[in-house]
């Protein structure tokens, strides 16, 4: 079917920055909306930013003006660029992508394995 794999996270200070990437690869006609979301231990997942065909973005207020969505419609790549890292941002991070898989066939989504990202104060 899809298949999604996440690679950026890692460990950075406070005021640090990390990049984010997840490829979609598989059985694609095409992709809607692509999203990351976070989870904290012992807190609900979270939606962090999404991106929508056409390059609208909507983000959590806790990371406007610090993190970036973006895509690259040509590799089904989706990309987080998170600048000013604070701790509170620790958190495994997973994209959400809407996939459909033929033209006929109505979207579905999928997940990547998440990633961790530690900030440290």
């Amino acid at each position: 079917q899809v298949q999604l794999v996440e690679s950026g996270g890692g460990w950075v200070q406070a005021g640090g920055s990390l990049r984010l990437s997840c490829a979609a690869s598989g059985r694609i006609f095409d992709i809607t909306t692509m999203a990351w979301y976070r989870q904290a231990p012992g807190k609900q997942r979270e939606l962090v930013a999404q991106v929508a065909t056409g390059g609208t973005t909507n983000y959590a207020d806790s990371v406007k003006g610090r993190f970036t969505i973006s895509r690259d419609n040509a590799k089904n790549t989706v990309y987080l660029q998170m600048n000013n890292l604070k701790p509170e941002d620790t958190a495994v991070y997973f994209c959400n992508v809407w996939v459909r898989t033929s033209w006929y066939r109505p979207e579905s989504d999928y997940w990547g394995q998440g990633t961790q990202v530690t900030v440290s104060s």
